[in-house]
């Protein structure tokens, strides 16, 4: 009988039946589940973050500088040898259409302070704009005609993207006499003594395989958005790498702005492009193989930080798809591998795969954009305030901490930070699962000058334009946690709709492309 009550009662007492009907059955215990599961990453995300805080600490307090632990020293002229005491180094420039800033990169890759006959630099350029070869090609020419020795390389197809560009480049004979390659990738602008601060670590200390510099942003305050990037890219350069350099000599290469002994890289089976980290993947093979990494924070190499939001949404894909993907391919190479120790191995496969890699990018999402909102429905489910409030706030502070001077930025972080999550979630998944879009590689947009050459009154920072399409799965979580407000509001006791409705802000801000950097046609 209260079936066919409910029946005639219209669509809303319906919707009401069925929602009484499988909530307690189902949606409580599935819930259930859900909170258990994401409170317990999140314990994980808290114990990683806080042990890498310690680490840290420890480091600065006892000065455990990279002079300290390796031999440095300075390579000197030498009247008798000339500059045969230098190791020839390769320089490796990859390209792809980058018509803003191969006149940067080239310029400070020909301006590096080493003997002349001692540095080869290579141009390898992959683009298909016929105007832009050409142009890349004439600065070739004219620093050639100044006496540097810089080839300008091509090759028929693209396969393999910049991995493949990078392995073409080291098939070439000159490559031969060099011992070392640096990379810099087309908007990194080294200062004239990289090499001087960065080779003598490689010479002086054989069992390091890699020197990796820090990324200084030249355009960080561009816009809210490049400067949320670098709150975060403060602390992947402060803590992250940092620790795993002095306590395991392994982080993984960034992929550029980093120098790598020629041996270690053939003895790692050189590039390969299986995924869409390259670099990260060449850097476990290598750590596999016994070698060992070097991290120098205080050489800063200038660079370009995404100000658009398409090109930050793909680089995202990219950054997060990419480890998903290596660590389903590599992690029964990394546990049965018997030239490190377990105690490296357990760091590569726990802390720096799972729990960085994949576990961060899906509780941020399912716990405070999914999970969280829907318990407001269900009140059976009581999230426990260290879980809601304590936790977030200690790996909000202690990840804020790297860059103090945009403390003030924080809730502005944690908005971006978690619409960001969606993007990285799925990407993390397709990686894990190796669907469509794994192997998707679209090169990072960049501006360089452009922006400067612009009249500044036809510049917006936010782009208040319908963008060529609407983001979809932002828009359709934006309505999710207005809904879950606004239920919150009229029928909770949490205060939980204060933060929803300023993340479903967010969300729709996003979705509508509201953020970033707007460039003109014209």
């Amino acid at each position: 009988m209260e079936v066919f009550q409910v029946a005639s009662e219209g669509v809303g007492m319906q919707l009401a039946f069925i929602w009484r009907k499988i909530r307690e059955p189902l949606i409580v215990p599935m819930l259930r589940a859900a909170v258990f599961i994401c409170l317990s990453m999140s314990l994980m995300i808290l114990v990683e973050i806080v042990y890498m805080g310690i680490v840290i600490c420890l480091v600065k307090l006892f000065k455990r500088t990279p002079e300290k632990r390796y031999k440095w020293e300075t390579i000197k002229d030498d009247v008798e040898l000339e500059n045969s005491n230098y190791p020839i180094v390769l320089v490796q420039i990859p390209m792809y259409n980058e018509r803003e800033v191969y006149q940067l990169s080239i310029g400070a890759a020909c301006e590096l302070s080493w003997p002349s006959d001692r540095i080869i630099i290579q141009i390898l350029d992959d683009s298909t704009d016929p105007t832009i070869k050409e142009l890349v090609q004439e600065e070739c020419r004219r620093w050639r005609n100044k006496g540097v020795n810089i080839k300008y390389e091509v090759r028929d197809n693209r396969n393999g993207y910049k991995a493949g560009a990078l392995k073409e480049g080291m098939k070439h004979s000159h490559v031969l006499q060099c011992e070392y390659v640096a990379i810099f990738d087309a908007d990194f602008q080294p200062e004239p003594d990289f090499l001087c601060q960065t080779i003598p670590f490689l010479v002086n200390n054989p069992e390091i395989g890699l020197v990796q510099a820090r990324w200084k942003f030249v355009n960080a305050n561009e816009c809210l958005m490049t400067r949320m990037q670098k709150m975060s890219l403060d602390y992947h350069f402060t803590v992250e790498q940092e620790v795993g350099s002095s306590t395991y000599a392994f982080f993984g290469f960034n992929g550029t702005a980093g120098v790598w002994r020629i041996s270690a890289l053939n003895e790692a089976g050189g590039w390969k492009d299986r995924t869409t980290v390259e670099d990260m993947d060449l850097s476990v093979r290598a750590s596999l193989e016994g070698w060992k990494f070097l991290y120098l924070s205080n050489i800063q190499v200038k660079n370009e930080l995404p100000s658009t939001l398409n090109a930050y949404r793909y680089q995202q894909h990219r950054w997060s798809c990419g480890p998903a993907n290596l660590f389903r391919k590599m992690i029964m190479e990394i546990l049965t591998n018997k030239k490190v120790s377990l105690w490296k191995k357990t760091y590569m496969v726990y802390s720096f795969f799972f729990v960085r890699k994949i576990v961060v990018h899906i509780n941020t999402f399912v716990l405070y954009c999914i999970v969280l909102p829907a318990t407001v429905m269900v009140p059976e489910i009581v999230v426990p305030k260290w879980g809601t409030v304590y936790i977030p706030t200690i790996i909000t502070l202690l990840n804020a901490v790297a860059a103090p001077r945009s403390l003030h930025l924080v809730v502005f972080w944690i908005l971006f930070e978690n619409t960001m999550s969606l993007n990285r979630a799925k990407a993390t998944i397709i990686g894990i699962l190796e669907t469509s879009r794994v192997n998707e590689w679209i090169v990072t947009e960049k501006l360089g000058n452009a922006l400067k050459d612009q009249d500044s009154k036809g510049l917006e920072k936010l782009q208040f334009k319908i963008g060529n399409r609407i983001h979809m799965s932002e828009l359709f979580v934006g309505f999710y946690l207005l809904f879950c407000g606004c239920y919150d509001l009229m029928y909770g006791k949490n205060y939980y709709y204060i933060f929803l409705y300023m993340q479903a802000i967010a969300f729709f801000l996003l979705a509508f492309g509201y953020v970033g950097t707007f460039v003109p046609n014209s």
